[in-house]
């Protein structure tokens, strides 16, 4: 009785600490990219996708987009290069939020995880229907997230960022 008694004892205090780890979904697949301007340039470099009280924002280092069809699959580092952050919000969230001069006082961040590692992959294909018109398809690749206390989310499904398109 004394070993089952030990036994357990020294399983309470040996076992497993999963550390700070969340594991919480993103899915902003379905989601289409939103930008401030009217129409997207090769200058543009920030574009977010909002989901109710959520946004995924992705901050493109300046001049990868390109107005040529890409032979190889451009990347870009985050963080470093680009940058990839997720909030959580107080209230519904609205373009106007990152497209006005002055961003609106409500609704309020409640939670920011930025990426700290992983991928943005983009491949710029012509139009086949408009010779003045290029596509590029951003994806998302080892996408990790992590909040100012370390907490990290595991569980992401945003690999497809999306598709946008330049003009000449």
């Amino acid at each position: 009785m004394k070993r089952v008694l030990s036994i357990l004892i020294l399983c309470l205090f040996n076992s497993c600490d999963d550390g700070d780890l969340i594991i919480e979904t993103i899915d902003f697949n379905d989601i289409s990219i939103t930008f401030c301007e009217s129409t997207t340039t090769i200058s543009s470099t920030l574009f977010f996708k909002l989901n109710t009280t959520e946004a995924l924002i992705l901050e493109l280092q300046s001049g990868v987009l390109k107005n040529e069809a890409s032979a190889d699959t451009i990347k870009s580092a985050i963080p470093g290069q680009s940058q990839l952050v997720y909030r959580t919000f107080s209230d519904d969230i609205s373009k106007n939020y990152f497209c006005d001069a002055v961003p609106p006082i409500s609704p309020t961040v409640a939670e920011e995880f930025e990426g700290e590692g992983g991928e943005v992959f983009i491949t710029t294909v012509q139009s086949e229907s408009d010779t003045t018109v290029y596509e590029h398809k951003i994806e998302l690749s080892g996408v990790s997230l992590v909040n100012s206390e370390g907490l990290r989310i595991t569980d992401l499904r945003i690999n497809d960022f999306g598709t946008i398109t330049t003009k000449e």
